[in-house]
């Protein structure tokens, strides 16, 4: 609900907060200049008589002073029957400059203030500040959320570019972005009148003056007691006028003086109202804080920012989920399809499944597992399809079902099934839908059949288990599934380094070069030289689709796109279907392939240390990294192979970077050779080293096969213990991460 609030405010918003924003960050600057050219002498070193005694020996016929909230003195006069402005030096009295302000930034307070509509553009600002404070409210909650709590709120940030950019600076502004909103929205409802500004309480006008002759300004009793820094306006009496006051407004209060005795008479003071809404002033515009209003501006100046990452975001979640047709109504569906999804892919079979039902003649409601109502009604069956996140957790769409089904109504007319999606060469293979599954059957749900699991998305498994739901529902259920092929763009292998073949392990690191696509798009890469990679980081993935297959099959990149070039390591599967294809390739040919971003696993930028610890093929985004640590950040690398005389992976360009310093330690294993040692005993063995580098705040990152990835949590527990520290602690830190297969 409250992510579904923050989107659509943030849509509506979008382009009068852009607006807004920008203009915002522009006028913050205005009373920073003002300030650098204003001469602000100490409290109680200039009384407004003294100024005043000033002014009239360069402005005799002086009509007014004023002083800003940034602390310039201006005086407005007449000269020969002509009005004049100047800016003014207070201990001096000497004009500086004339006083003319600038028509941009009238024109940029109007359209700031109302947008130049006067007073439906108030209103519509208004509006915006309202909308700007539930997104900052609403963002914030959010990213608590996603962080894990208040606690977690430094923590790295995860997701893709557009959601991490989002948060970033989200979290940084966040307090500014509250500030301005609220007394942004404070001042809107002050031009309404909706709350009390406080401006009406202006002093009577005094019923009696003393009269006659005007004594010299500078000798007045009532201006020699007001310090000039709280000063507002002085207005003079018209010439010759023996019953004329001076009007004097002050940061205390407003009144007159007597011209002829200096007398202060019927002096206002301001409100406890009236001084809130100046404080209020203040705070939104920076006018006398010219500190605070460049903070503010560098907030209003992430707004756009915002706008655009979050509209993005929104964008790419929105393309990212099928079109469900004839949705029905969770309350008078007699069919419910609840999803869990990661990725979104399983969100494609649900759909075909919806579809099937709805063509026979069913009312089905489909919606994610986080969804999950507190009763259904009319429901006869309930179909959860999930996949399974990380190592047997919850998909990003169903972590909050099993705290949810607590809460939910048993129907006992409707009965349920599970359809778990995984990958079975991982050892928690559907785990989620086994544990959705229990936690149903628990609540006292009656179940329609045993659970059945789909592996690596096959299309035929879906079929089949189609085929054992119809008969169920005193039906045939055909279901055809054709996932979408994601795009691809083609890559051309320029350079391959084999090893392996000893071990019988054939292992070969390859670099790919893009292929310009043809027609105009290829001749603006000729043209302007670039390397046609798409932007991926070392530790991205890039999914290639092998000829003959519509499945991706994913693996972790060893280079930036900024190198020039992309690298994988492989090793090959029997028969692995693009492993094979790929050990099959000589330069020149070409794969299809397509990247995605996988911000979750990669260092940490800083200066902390870095133990990168990986076998096999996982040395390929390990060697990325240190290729890439060009500030020569500590960084040490633990690493398990077979035999150094054969497959020693990036053997040379390890040796480069301890070299030349962006490596730091090598700490190399092998299992098949004499006294053969893992990766987990090198780590072992430098357990007094390990502690130290995790005191001063080290991060891990493992990168290979989930049996030694096991090992490695082992092996860490028992190192970080004297520090009370353990694995699932760093990861909750944002210091361990891992990519394991």
């Amino acid at each position: 609900m409250v992510r579904k609030l923050h989107s659509l405010l943030g849509l509506m918003a979008a382009l009068l907060a852009l607006v807004l924003g920008l203009t915002g960050a522009i006028l913050s600057l205005d009373p920073a200049l003002e300030r650098v050219a204003a001469t602000v002498p100490a409290h109680g070193q200039i009384s407004v008589a003294t100024l005043a005694g000033r002014v009239a020996q360069y402005y005799p016929q002086a009509e007014q002073i004023q002083r800003s909230p940034s602390g310039a003195v201006i005086v407005y006069y007449s000269r020969d029957g002509k009005a004049g402005i100047d800016r003014i030096d207070p201990l001096t009295g000497q004009g500086i400059a004339p006083y003319a302000p600038s028509a941009f930034s009238r024109w940029l307070k109007n359209l700031h203030r109302s947008l130049l509509l006067d007073t439906p553009g108030r209103a519509a600002s208004g509006l915006t500040a309202l909308a700007m404070l539930v997104l900052s409210v609403s963002g914030a909650l959010l990213l608590v959320k996603r962080v894990g709590g208040w606690r977690h709120l430094a923590d790295p940030l995860r997701g893709g570019l557009n959601q991490r950019w989002h948060a970033q600076v989200g979290r940084v502004v966040v307090v500014g972005l509250l500030l301005s909103a609220l007394t942004g929205l404070y001042m809107s409802a002050a031009t309404f009148s909706f709350i009390s500004d406080g401006m009406q309480n202006e002093p009577e006008f005094p019923a009696h003056v003393a009269g006659g002759l005007a004594a010299p300004v500078a000798t007045l009793p009532a201006l020699l007691a007001t310090d000039l820094n709280d000063l507002r306006e002085l207005v003079y009496p018209a010439p010759n006028d023996l019953a004329g006051v001076y009007s004097l407004r002050t940061a205390q209060g407003d009144g007159y003086v007597d011209q002829a005795t200096g007398a202060l008479l019927s002096f206002q003071p301001h409100s406890g109202t009236r001084d809130t809404y100046e404080l209020i002033y203040k705070l939104h515009t920076g006018e006398g804080l010219w500190w605070l209003g460049l903070l503010l501006g560098v907030g209003a100046l992430s707004v756009p920012l915002m706008s655009v990452t979050g509209t993005v975001t929104w964008w790419q979640r929105r393309q990212s989920m099928p079109k469900i047709i004839d949705n029905s109504a969770a309350q008078s569906a007699d069919t419910i399809i609840l999803v869990g999804s990661e990725s979104n892919n399983t969100w494609g079979f649900a759909n075909t499944l919806h579809d099937a039902l709805r063509k026979s003649g069913l009312r089905v409601h489909t919606a994610p597992m986080n969804q999950l109502a507190t009763e259904y009604r009319q429901a006869q069956r309930l179909f959860i399809l999930t996949a399974t996140y990380g190592d047997g957790d919850a998909p990003s769409s169903a972590n909050q079902f099993l705290a949810r089904l607590a809460k939910t109504r048993v129907n006992p007319q409707t009965g349920f099934a599970v359809l778990g999606f995984g990958d079975r060469q991982f050892p928690q293979f559907c785990q989620f839908a086994k544990d959705a599954q229990a936690a149903l059957l628990a609540q006292g749900w009656r179940e329609l059949m045993p659970l059945d699991t789909i592996d690596r998305q096959s299309a035929q498994a879906f079929t089949r288990w189609g085929q054992t739901v119809g008969p169920l529902m005193g039906q045939e259920l055909n279901l055809v599934h054709t996932p979408p092929r994601p795009k691809t763009q083609s890559f051309a292998l320029t350079e391959r380094v084999d090893y392996g073949e000893a071990v019988q392990a054939p292992t070969s690191v390859m670099r790919f070069a893009a292929v310009a696509r043809p027609g105009i798009v290829g001749g603006l890469t000729r043209l302007l030289g670039s390397n046609g990679l798409p932007h991926f980081e070392a530790g991205d993935l890039v999914g290639i689709v092998p000829p003959g297959s519509t499945m991706a099959r994913f693996y972790s990149l060893a280079s930036q796109s900024a190198d020039g070039f992309l690298e994988i390591c492989v090793r090959k599967v029997p028969d692995g279907l693009c492993s094979e294809f790929l050990h099959g390739l000589q330069p020149g040919d070409k794969m299809e392939a397509f990247i995605q971003l996988h911000p979750d696993f990669r260092p940490t930028s800083g200066k902390a240390p870095v133990i990168l610890i990986g076998s096999g093929t996982g040395i390929g985004p390990l060697a990325g990294f240190i290729r890439n640590n060009t500030g020569k950040h500590p960084m040490y690398l633990y690493w398990g192979g077979r035999d150094p005389a054969s497959d020693f992976l990036y053997q040379p360009e390890l040796n480069q970077y301890l070299a030349d310093g962006r490596l730091t330690g090598l700490h190399a294993a092998f299992s098949r050779v004499k006294d053969g040692v893992y990766v987990q005993d090198r780590v072992l063995d430098d357990a007094v080293q390990l502690r130290q580098l995790m005191q001063s705040d080290g991060q891990i990152l493992v990168c290979g096969s989930r049996a030694m990835a096991k090992s490695i949590v082992q092996a860490l527990d028992g190192i970080l213990a004297p520090l009370k520290l353990d694995v699932q602690t760093l990861k909750t830190q944002g210091r361990y991460r891992e990519d394991v297969f």
